[in-house]
């Protein structure tokens, strides 16, 4: 029997995960009463948005007709893969554990940022890349034009181009034949001792952790005492089994094939995405190469909503809940930390704002937390004088832990390669929204008749806000884009500290670039102003830079009028009343303290203008 395992990528909603339905069906794997669109796609915030956020990998059988009239059998064991630019991690990782790879291109938009991006990662691993152009029954569908931009921006030759349907089934037979032809077969085992590649792992609140993997060499059975070669664990294997798409349980995996296999594993850190696994007493001396942690680029904090917290133990509930969930989502990462406004919580870091977006929904939905978020920040590099005045380079994922800017040297910020594909006529737009967001044009290239492709440098503070919803205001939604963080670059920013009533509150400091540093101080007094309530004093908001004060607003106290019982008579009576009113004013404000709502915290957070 042979074998072939390949991956399903492409740009976001270019049909990969119908494609892989289509696949499932013309195979036979699932009747079609059982089938339902997205089938891969498992949780529910994958259904409802439309999107793939876990790479999913499946085996079908599949009897293959040679043009002679032989039939041999084959196992088709693919991976659906996530689409956008924040999950791209999760595609790098499936590819490793395969030998080639489907690339979908939609016949009607053509090929997108994330098509080109996408591309590269599988050249990069030496895959066999097979184009299929998608949704050739739209009547929009231009295949013969999409062809020949695959060839010209991809370098893949126009007449490689499989056309089919994935929502009809048209071309799927024609796909099958060429998976089967072209696709190469695993590589021969290299050594006869076991090696398997463990490219994902799921928790299980009954089977505890489930492994999906790849057996390189050797082979797996029920029963087989394993090692971990990274983390130096060992386990007994009690269940192996292949999802067709329905969890099948097998006694044996060998060279070539995935699986998923459950050993009794019951915590979370006895497991390593990308370790490789061996037979305990007859190990591998090597263990396969692994995959690189991915960086995290955006951080922000999460804190329970204490003022719904029923149990009162809400740090303890969100700290299981980040806990399990970074078993199934292994590039986000989280530490403890605590904040004199909002309590103790967890600085979590993320690959991107959607990644962060889908954490902190599975973290309500899943484990039925509350939770505040405070302001997305990007990671800095500070380069400071350190012991003997030796320069010493620190991280520095929140503002609030920047150092005293006296003995700061340089501050380094995450710099992006930015490529986006958008129709001719709004080039001028996209290029005055890069140029203000201090971006630095690179390149332009000619896609088609009708769309272009620029490259830009750009920091990543600039991009993470909202960015993405202008560009596809300004291009009518047909615009696309990708980012890479490429290297952390000398800029001159600064640290703007917010201190109300003279007290700086940490939560609310931020690092910008020092000619926008006044235009954001003052944005973001304005916001406090109208969130604070009014105290019996008056309440100066003030947002600084080390010592000098670059923006000012006033809260005015409530003022009783003291003087109304004084009608007539002498004004230095009004006079008295009114100094002894000041005095008591000033008494207060020396000694009173400020209450400052969740709410304000909040508006901070929101960046629309």
């Amino acid at each position: 029997m042979q074998i072939r395992n390949f991956s399903i990528i492409a740009h976001i909603d270019h049909g990969k995960s119908t494609l892989a339905d289509r696949l499932l069906q013309s195979t036979f794997a699932v009747s079609d009463r059982e089938a339902k669109a997205q089938l891969l796609d498992s949780m529910d915030l994958e259904r409802e948005r439309g999107i793939t956020i876990k790479a999913s990998a499946v085996t079908v059988m599949h009897m293959h007709t040679y043009p002679d009239g032989t039939q041999e059998q084959f196992m088709l064991n693919f991976i659906d893969t996530p689409g956008h630019v924040d999950f791209g991690y999760e595609v790098s990782r499936a590819l490793k554990a395969c030998e080639g790879a489907l690339l979908i291109v939609d016949a009607a938009q053509g090929v997108e940022a994330q098509t080109v991006v996408n591309t590269y990662l599988a050249v990069e691993q030496d895959l066999e890349l097979i184009p299929v152009l998608n949704k050739i029954d739209l009547p929009a569908a231009r295949p013969t034009e999409i062809a020949e931009e695959v060839e010209q921006v991809l370098g893949l030759p126009a007449e490689d181009c499989i056309a089919v349907s994935a929502k009809t089934g048209q071309g799927i037979d024609e796909l099958l034949t060429v998976i089967c032809d072209k696709m190469p077969p695993p590589r021969p085992a290299t050594t006869d001792k076991t090696r398997a590649l463990i490219f994902d792992a799921v928790y299980d609140d009954y089977r505890g952790v489930v492994l999906y993997c790849r057996v390189f060499d050797g082979s797996l059975k029920v029963g087989d005492k394993i090692r971990m070669m990274q983390m130096e664990r060992t386990f007994n294997i009690t269940e192996l089994g292949k999802y067709t798409p329905k969890p099948t349980k097998v006694n044996k995996v060998g060279v070539g094939e995935t699986c998923y296999l459950i050993a009794a594993m019951k915590t979370l850190g006895e497991v390593r995405v990308g370790d490789t696994i061996t037979i305990d007493h007859d190990p591998a001396s090597e263990p396969l190469e692994g995959y690189e942690p991915p960086r995290q680029m955006v951080f922000c904090d999460f804190y329970p909503a204490t003022s719904t917290d029923k149990k009162g133990s809400g740090f303890e509930d969100m700290r299981e809940a980040v806990e399990k969930l970074s078993l199934n989502d292994s590039a986000f990462t989280y530490q403890a930390v605590h904040s004199e406004a909002l309590g103790f919580g967890f600085r979590c870091g993320f690959l991107g704002l959607l990644h962060m977006d889908i954490v902190q929904e599975r973290l309500e939905r899943e484990f039925d937390l509350e939770i505040v978020q405070t302001a997305p920040t990007v990671s800095y590099k500070a380069l400071i004088r350190g012991k003997n005045n030796e320069p010493e380079e620190i991280e520095v994922h929140n503002p609030a832990d920047l150092p005293d800017m006296g003995t700061i040297l340089e501050i380094r910020e995450p710099f992006c390669k930015l490529e986006v594909m958008l129709p001719k006529a709004s080039i001028g737009d996209i290029m005055k929204l890069c140029l203000e967001r201090r971006g630095i044009f690179k390149s332009q290239m000619y896609v088609s008749e009708a769309r272009d492709m620029i490259t830009f440098e750009i920091p990543l503070a600039e991009l993470i806000y909202d960015f993405y919803d202008k560009l596809k205001g300004m291009t009518s939604g047909y615009g696309t884009m990708d980012y890479e963080v490429t290297e952390f670059r000398k800029e001159t920013l600064v640290k703007v500290d917010v201190l109300i009533n003279g007290e700086p509150v940490e939560a609310l400091s931020l690092i910008t670039h020092k000619d926008k540093a006044e235009q954001r101080g003052r944005q973001l007094l304005v916001k406090l102003k109208k969130q604070i309530d009014r105290h019996q004093f008056e309440i100066p908001l003030q947002a600084v830079i080390g010592g000098k004060i670059i923006a000012r607003e006033t809260i005015k106290g409530f003022r009783k009028d003291v003087t109304a019982k004084c009608y007539g008579g002498d004004v230095s009576r009004k006079r008295k009343l009114l100094e002894k009113q000041k005095k008591g004013k000033d008494r207060m404000k020396s000694v009173g303290s400020v209450n400052i709502p969740q709410e304000a915290f909040m508006a901070v957070l929101d960046t629309s203008e």
